[in-house]
């Protein structure tokens, strides 16, 4: 039996994720910040016979402080964790700053999976096959702005989005550079458009263009297949990256160290004055 953990496990490809590993007996963990549709994935787990293997970590993960508590909160019930899947995602068409002064967009797709990637490496590393599933978009040409990564003075949400994608790169490309003798496979995945419930607060004219966009995207169902491919298998390399289950190299432009060095060393402060902060309130 294994045991995946997966943000945004309410809702879309990671509730059809969720659901998946759970009908096929294994312990699945979903991490979200909507208590109500926690409580309905615990009641449909045990209308399916396995309330025993159904979890709901609630976090809102837009908050450090509730994403390393989430962190912690699988750490004092499993051993080890063979999958993280890192499905969570909200669009925000205005900008907005989290109580604990991050932009949440940045905090919400980046930070988290920071958090998550680096603080539950040990339980990974723990079990056999391990795979950090990062479903974030690789391979995008967005600009980051690293004078302003929290667009302070020019935000935009779809620029937040793709500058966020980029970043996940620069993550996954980090991590497989800080340990090169982990077994954990880390894998950057885009799933192309699909038919989710495109979570987020959007401006009409922007809600109007998702509703058109909706009638050609492709189902929760299609989508998840190359997921499950790669949480089955997972693939041999420390890196890699797929769009719609084609592979994209993780090396060249986009996915230099340079620039994740740089990222992690950035992070690392950001999140140590934060700390810091919650230490003198």
């Amino acid at each position: 039996m294994k045991t995946h953990v997966i943000t945004g496990g309410t809702d879309g490809i990671g509730k059809a994720v969720a659901r998946h590993y759970l009908d096929r007996g294994h312990e699945v963990v979903v991490v979200g910040r909507n208590a109500e549709k926690g409580k309905a994935w615990l009641d449909a787990a045990r209308q399916r016979g396995a309330a025993e293997r159904a979890h709901f970590v609630n976090a809102d993960l837009s908050l450090i402080a509730e994403t390393r508590a989430a962190a912690d909160s699988v750490r004092s019930s499993f051993a080890r964790v063979d999958t993280l899947v890192l499905c969570a995602r909200h669009f925000r068409t205005t900008r907005q700053v989290t109580a604990e002064g991050f932009e949440n967009t940045f905090a919400h797709f980046y930070l988290s999976r920071f958090v998550l990637s680096h603080g539950l490496v040990d339980l990974l590393e723990a079990a056999d096959t391990p795979v950090i599933l990062n479903v974030a978009g690789p391979g995008g040409q967005a600009q980051i702005h690293w004078e302003d990564l929290q667009l302070a003075r020019e935000y935009d949400g779809q620029r937040a989005l793709m500058q966020g994608g980029r970043l996940n790169d620069l993550l996954g490309v980090d991590f497989a550079d800080r340990r090169p003798d982990t077994n954990v496979r880390y894998v950057l995945l885009d799933p192309g458009t699909v038919n989710t419930s495109f979570s987020g607060q959007y401006a009409s004219d922007i809600m109007a263009h998702i509703e058109v966009i909706r009638r050609s995207a492709q189902s929760v169902e299609e989508a998840i297949t190359p997921i499950l491919q790669v949480l089955d298998d997972p693939p041999t390399a420390p890196l890699s990256a797929f769009v719609q289950g084609e592979p994209l190299s993780p090396h060249g432009p986009g996915f230099t160290v340079e620039e994740a060095r740089r990222l992690h060393q950035h992070t690392q402060k950001l999140l140590a004055a934060s700390a810091a902060r919650t230490a003198r309130d």
